[in-house]
């Protein structure tokens, strides 16, 4: 393996095996489970050709045909796929980003308004938040997903009120979801950057490796805000695009649909870069 491979693998990996071996999670694992991505992504990469052979996949994974063959069999396509364990989580955020992004919904302070569950279509209706943030789901099925992750409360007069201004969920497994998700985009965006594409994708960062504890006290807080800021705003610009164009005026010939994750985060350690 060339040395700057291996150099970049090793600082990715290091945070990773940490939390790992914190977890009990050993070694033998986890290999078996890389194995299975190997495999998973060489037949994804083919998927558009006819099926590749055992032979074909040992040959660009360098596992051994027998042991692809064993891992292919074991991946039985008549077992019905889970449905995505990302939607519902998808779902809710992507609410909450419409309640305190579009105008429609915001007070004259640029506050969430509290929506009416049932009422008089003159006033700013739940309802018409799901259709801005193009949501096909029942009502009550969203209302319960944010009312379980403690994004809103349901008034006495069946209303409700945004009480956090983002989705973070609450249960580990969600959390790790997220985790996958966005850590996920970041290293695609950036693996992409790497073969040195005539458009880039955005991937920078701001670090400072000596700055006193109690400054970085006064300015978290702030930086924090800045963020909220930054995707709120992000989401402003998309929601505009959206309505100016809709399905109805918009031609099928317009290309295929398309997604992007824009994401911010923060770090901070010692001095010895220990957390």
């Amino acid at each position: 393996m060339e040395s700057d491979l291996e150099l970049m693998l090793r600082r990715i990996l290091r945070p990773l095996v940490a939390y790992l071996m914190r977890r009990g999670t050993g070694y033998i694992a986890v290999r078996d489970l890389i194995k299975r991505v190997f495999i998973e992504e060489a037949l994804r990469t083919h998927a558009a050709e006819a099926l590749p052979t055992d032979s074909q996949i040992s040959l660009v994974t360098g596992i051994n045909r027998r042991e692809v063959k064993r891992l292919r069999e074991e991946a039985d396509p008549a077992i019905p796929v889970e449905r995505d364990p990302m939607a519902g989580i998808n779902m809710a955020a992507r609410v909450v980003a419409t309640w305190v992004s579009a105008p429609a919904f915001l007070n004259p302070r640029g506050e969430p308004l509290v929506l009416a569950v049932h009422g008089d279509p003159s006033e700013p209706r739940f309802e018409d938040l799901l259709r801005t943030a193009k949501i096909d789901v029942r009502g009550r099925t969203v209302i319960e997903e944010l009312l379980r992750a403690g994004v809103v409360a349901h008034e006495p007069d069946d209303r409700l009120r945004l009480i956090r201004s983002s989705f973070t969920p609450a249960a580990s497994r969600e959390k790790m979801l997220f985790l996958a998700a966005n850590i996920g985009d970041h290293l695609r965006s950036a693996l992409h950057n790497l073969g040195a594409p005539s458009v880039p994708f955005i991937e920078r960062a701001l670090f400072n490796n000596a700055i006193r504890a109690d400054r970085l006290d006064a300015v978290r807080p702030v930086l924090t805000e800045m963020a909220d800021r930054l995707l709120r705003q992000a989401n402003e610009r998309l929601l505009d695009n959206n309505l100016a164009q809709t399905d109805a005026d918009t031609p099928k010939s317009s290309g295929a649909m398309r997604r992007l994750r824009l994401g911010v985060y923060y770090y901070e350690a010692d001095s010895e870069d220990r957390p």
